[in-house]
């Protein structure tokens, strides 16, 4: 699949919303690049990873998806059911620092 050019936006704990800029080649993907680039940022108070929601925006043909975290989490911490989806799941969680499981 094809890296795209993604808008990530997320609400912080006070209800400030936060964009972000990044390319991705899934959706989840790009919510893992928006979430490492939130991390950290003093600016962005806390996001609420458990319960927040994530709108991804794709550039070519504007296109945006919520993703609740909740779902986003479930995902990463399931296995793959094929080499590609273990790949994809390894990938993110690279993406985000977390370490890399079978």
């Amino acid at each position: 699949m094809a890296a795209r050019s993604c808008r990530v936006t997320i609400q912080d704990a006070e209800g400030v919303s936060h964009t972000v800029e990044v390319t991705a080649a899934s959706l989840y993907e790009a919510v893992a690049h928006g979430l490492a680039a939130f991390r950290g940022n003093e600016w962005i108070a806390d996001v609420g990873e458990r319960f927040g929601v994530v709108k991804v925006s794709v550039a070519e043909v504007r296109v945006e998806h919520e993703v609740k975290l909740k779902d986003f989490t479930a995902w990463l911490e399931r296995s793959g059911r094929s080499p590609r989806e273990i790949i994809d799941r390894q990938k993110i969680r690279a993406i985000l620092g977390l370490p890399i499981t079978c």
